[in-house]
């Protein structure tokens, strides 16, 4: 399919999409105590960035995200490829690896106020926990599925340990992990905001719980819609940079 007709089809879905919330709310099928119309809601947007300094909150999320994200991923990004690599090292990190990739971060939040309080550390914590053992493993499974006859030829030329996996094992690996950062930054978003809706005083997830107490559904869907824009703005330039950076990996798809 072309690049142009998918992008249409794209916007498209949200074009339809908005049409028939408009459709609902608008014409009385939905009260909107429960539901805002779209147009409500963009003239509350617009109220809480320009009046009730929203911004801000977006600024101290996106933050967040990216701080907690990047501290996850640079300690994510060797102990996988060492898991993936040196078998002892994942018969000593994988049970517990994967034990802990199972636990909500979100059950840590009381732990987390309680060692470190409710300040920044606390939700960049949150996200760390929730992204870090998900990279680990993942990470470790993408390099350990380096194509064999590549590990074999590397060898039969004579390469040691540290040049296998500087020269055949992250570069081969490299698409696939840069696929794998993606995918978990998406899962990082939802952490932060399940961060912000406890003990929080700034970001968009304490702004949708003060618009849960009025009763202001026109601002939580825009406080949930600009969570989406932005993480669709990520994705989009995640993707972009993973074609530049990798354009073999894009061949035949």
């Amino acid at each position: 399919m072309a690049p142009s007709a998918r992008a249409a089809l794209g916007v498209a879905f949200f074009v339809v999409f908005a049409l028939v919330w408009a459709a609902v709310t608008l014409g009385g099928f939905v009260s909107k105590t429960f539901l805002a119309d779209p147009i409500t809601m963009v003239h509350s947007g617009w109220t809480l960035l320009t009046q009730m300094g929203f911004a801000n909150d977006i600024g101290m999320t996106v933050w967040r995200v990216v701080g907690g994200f990047v501290i996850a991923a640079l300690l994510a990004l060797p102990l996988g490829v060492a898991m993936g690599t040196y078998k002892p090292v994942e018969a000593f990190f994988e049970p517990f690896v994967s034990f802990a990739r199972y636990l909500p971060a979100s059950a840590f939040i009381p732990l987390l106020i309680l060692w470190a309080g409710i300040g920044e550390a606390q939700k960049l914590a949150v996200i760390f926990i929730g992204s870090f053992f998900q990279l680990t493993l993942m990470i470790a499974v993408t390099v350990g599925n380096t194509r064999r006859d590549l590990v074999e030829a590397a060898y039969t030329l004579g390469v040691n340990d540290r040049s296998l996996i500087r020269r055949v094992l992250i570069p081969g690996a490299a698409p696939e992990i840069a696929e794998t950062l993606r995918m978990v930054l998406g899962w990082a978003w939802t952490y932060v905001i399940v961060a912000e809706l406890i003990g929080a005083s700034s970001g968009i997830g304490h702004m949708i719980t003060d618009s849960q107490a009025l009763l202001a559904t026109d601002q939580i869907i825009f406080g949930i819609i600009v969570i989406g824009l932005i993480g669709l703005v990520s994705d989009m330039g995640f993707k972009q940079a993973n074609r530049r950076l990798f354009p073999w990996a894009q061949l035949g798809k």
